[in-house]
C-alpha cells in the first residue's frame, strides 16, 4: 500500500474547493442546464428542500436525492411531449425524471484518511460531502494523526470537533469546522490528486492497464445503424456512457464513437435532444451535414421577435434550420463522409471517442481522463485501433491503486520452477 494512502486526509483534497451551493428538486431543467454548464463536475447533486434549522448527518443523507448528468436531461428533452413543447419541457422540475439513488453520496470528516476515502468511492459512492474549516492548511505525513492517535471519528458524534492548525507559520489557533457549511470531493478530485503523487505510487503509474486488470469488458453499446433514442431508454450509471459501435463479421466491434454525459457536458441540450430522437446512433455521433436539406431541426424563438418566416404556433414562432453536427457541439470536417466505422480518422473534434490501448499506462490514462474532463477512456486493441475491448472508468482506477500487490514468489519455490523447466 502506498504510503501517501496512509499518511493523507480528506482535508488535504479539498483546499480551494467552492462552497456547495445546494441544488433542489424543484428546480427547473432550464435551471440544470445551466447549472451543469458552471459545475466544475459533470453532473449536480439534487436534494430535497431544508425544512429545519438544525440537522445531522442522517438527515442530510436523506435529504440527498442522486446526482443529476447531462445525458439524463437530453433523454429528458427526447420525450416526443417534450419535443412538441420545449418551452414547456424546460421549465420542467427535475424531480419528475431524476432517478432517484442516494447511495452516490457520504458524508465524511476533513481527517478522514485517503485510504479510507477510496474505499468508500470503490464501492459506488461519487461524492464525499466534507465539511468547510476555517484556516485549513492540509496535513503532513507527521501530522496526520489527531486527537491522541486517533482519526476523526463521525462529526455528529462530537458536534463540537476542531482541527488543529498543523501549519508552523501560522498561529496557534485551531481550525474549527463551520456550521452547515460543505463542499463536496469527487473522484476526478482524487485522481488529480493522484496525478500529483505519481512516484509516491511507483511502479504502478507506469505498469499497463491490463497488467494491473484495470480494464472493464462490461459496458454500454449501441449499433451504429440503431436510432439513437435506444440510449436514452436504459442510461447506465456507470459510467453513464453507451458506445457507438460498428460490427464487423467476425463478430467484433469497431468504436466510432459515444453518446455520454461527459460528450454532452457543454452541448446545446435541445439540439442534442432533437438529434437522439430523430437520428441513427452514427450519425448523432458524427454529424448530419449541413448540405443535407432533408434534416431539420425546429428553433423556437419568441413571439414578436420579428421572424416573418416563422408561423406562429401557441405564443411561439417556430423557424426551421438545417442539423448539423455543429448544433450539437460536435464537429465533423469531412462533409461527403456518409459512412460509419469504415475509417475512424475522418471523424474530428469532439466526435472522436477517447481511446487508449491495452498496453497505454495507467499514468497515461490518469492523464487522458484528467486533460479531456472525461469520466472513462474506451480501450481498444493492440493491434487494431479501433477494435472495442473495454473501458476504464474511475472506479477502475481506484481499485487498481488501491489493490494490494501480488504476494513475491519466495527464493526456494522460484528455484525449484526453474529446474523443473530445465528439466523439461
Amino acid at each position: 500500500m502506498a504510503s501517501v494512502f496512509l499518511y493523507h486526509v480528506v482535508g488535504d483534497l479539498t483546499v480551494g474547493k467552492p462552497e456547495l451551493v445546494e441544488f433542489t428538486e424543484n428546480e427547473t431543467v432550464e435551471a440544470a442546464i445551466r447549472a451543469i454548464g458552471e459545475s466544475t463536475d459533470c453532473g449536480i447533486a439534487v436534494w430535497k428542500r431544508r425544512s429545519g434549522l438544525i440537522e445531522n448527518a442522517e438527515t442530510r443523507h436523506q435529504r440527498f436525492l442522486g446526482i443529476l448528468n447531462p445525458l439524463d436531461i437530453v433523454a429528458f428533452l427526447a420525450r416526443d411531449d417534450c419535443l412538441n413543447d420545449q418551452l414547456k419541457a424546460l421549465k420542467t422540475p427535475v424531480s419528475e425524471f431524476l432517478v432517484p439513488d442516494n447511495t452516490l453520496l457520504k458524508e465524511v470528516d476533513p481527517g478522514t484518511r485517503l485510504i479510507d476515502a477510496l474505499e468508500i468511492m470503490k464501492h459506488g459512492v461519487r461524492r464525499l460531502l466534507v465539511p468547510k474549516s476555517l484556516g485549513w492548511r492540509g496535513m503532513s505525513k507527521r501530522f496526520s494523526i489527531l486527537y491522541n492517535g486517533k482519526w476523526l471519528k463521525n462529526i455528529d458524534s462530537n458536534p463540537s470537533i476542531a482541527i488543529p492548525n498543523i501549519n508552523r507559520s501560522s498561529s496557534s489557533t485551531p481550525a474549527t469546522i463551520i456550521r452547515d457549511k460543505y463542499c463536496c470531493l469527487s473522484r476526478e478530485d482524487v485522481i488529480r490528486f493522484l496525478i500529483g503523487c505519481l512516484g509516491a505510487l511507483a511502479p504502478l503509474p507506469l505498469s499497463s492497464i491490463s497488467s494491473l486488470g484495470a480494464i472493464n469488458p462490461n459496458y454500454c453499446s449501441i449499433e451504429a445503424s440503431s436510432p439513437a433514442i435506444e440510449a436514452a431508454r436504459k442510461i447506465p450509471r456507470e459510467p453513464s456512457a453507451f458506445a457507438v459501435v460498428d460490427p464487423t463479421p467476425d463478430g467484433q466491434h469497431k468504436i466510432i464513437g459515444e453518446i455520454s454525459a461527459s460528450k454532452l457536458w457543454k452541448c446545446d441540450y435541445l439540439a442534442a435532444a432533437w438529434a437522439l430522437a430523430n437520428l441513427s446512433a452514427g450519425q448523432f455521433v458524427t454529424g448530419v451535414e449541413d448540405n443535407q436539406s432533408s434534416r431539420y431541426l425546429p428553433d423556437l424563438v419568441a413571439a414578436g421577435g420579428g421572424d416573418s418566416a416563422g408561423a406562429a404556433n401557441g405564443g411561439r414562432l417556430i423557424r426551421q434550420r438545417t442539423f448539423s453536427s455543429r448544433s450539437i457541439g460536435f464537429f465533423n470536417h469531412n462533409p461527403s463522409s456518409q459512412s460509419f466505422g469504415v475509417n475512424r480518422s475522418m471523424y474530428r473534434g469532439r466526435s472522436v471517442p477517447l481511446t487508449c490501448k491495452t498496453t497505454s499506462s495507467l499514468a497515461a490514462v490518469m492523464a487522458q481522463m484528467l486533460s479531456h474532463r472525461a469520466t472513462h477512456v474506451w480501450v481498444t486493441e493492440t493491434e487494431n485501433d479501433d477494435v472495442l475491448v473495454g473501458l476504464v472508468g474511475y472506479a477502475d482506477i481506484l481499485a487498481a491503486v488501491t489493490r494490494p500487490p501480488a504476494a513475491p514468489v519466495p527464493e526456494v519455490q522460484l528455484k525449484q520452477e526453474v529446474n523443473q523447466e530445465c528439466k523439461c
